[in-house]
């Protein structure tokens, strides 16, 4: 999931100076679990604003913004109080008030209510934690499903680095090494033969920006 936090009201606000009114797009899926913009937050955006004296004509929040039919569909089935706003803020990821912008039938202000961190996981805990860079030359086959890319601040393809001790990080000693992970992982395995092969460094070839890929295709 795509990991976002709401900016401060005060710089909201600001955004949506010299504007009378408002629509307001939420996010059903990855805004919603961080509770960034999901219909509670939607909703208090939404008080806060009227507060503010800045009428919110209305709102909705497509489960996924950042597919395109979704967020059209939720658009047209709004059209009438979209045309009546003067702009719309969008509380989620990037993607997803890129892509709003990409399908919106109306060249209008589109202000963005979240800044977009990371992809990651939830714990058991209800942390976000970042565990995959989306480099496109996925390694987790040899290192049993836990990401050195990502999860080792050296980025090494081969560890662990003389720095760890006691299986802790040398950079943030209150995080585990990821390659002492990967190696007692490994090791229950019987698969210690992965750990001792030696991976080349990443090309990068798969993450020049921007990226595209055709569903179906190789």
């Amino acid at each position: 999931m795509i990991i976002t936090k709401q900016k401060k009201m005060s710089d909201i606000k600001d955004s949506l100076k010299g504007e009378k009114s408002v629509f307001i797009v939420g996010c059903g899926e990855c805004s919603a679990t961080c509770k960034t913009g999901g219909e509670p937050e939607v909703k208090e955006m939404k008080t806060a604003l009227e507060k503010d004296g800045i009428e919110v004509i209305g709102y909705c929040v497509p489960d996924a913004p950042c597919i395109a039919p979704q967020v059209k569909i939720a658009l047209a089935k709004n059209k009438k109080a979209v045309e009546r706003a003067d702009s719309i803020l969008i509380l989620s990821c990037g993607l997803g008030a890129q892509s709003l912008k990409d399908n919106l039938y109306k060249d209008m202000p589109i202000h963005i209510g979240c800044d977009t961190f990371f992809m990651g996981q939830v714990d058991k805990k209800g942390a976000f934690l970042e565990s995959c860079s989306a480099c496109g030359e996925c390694v987790l086959e040899l290192t049993d499903a836990i990401c050195p890319v990502t999860r080792c601040p050296k980025g090494l393809m081969n560890g662990p680095c003389g720095g760890q001790d006691k299986g802790k990080c040398e950079v943030d000693r209150e995080k585990d090494c990821v390659w002492i992970l990967i190696y007692e992982s490994l090791k229950k395995r019987n698969k210690l033969d992965l750990f001792r092969r030696i991976n080349n460094p990443q090309k990068n070839l798969n993450s020049k920006r921007p990226r595209k890929i055709v569903a179906g295709q190789p």
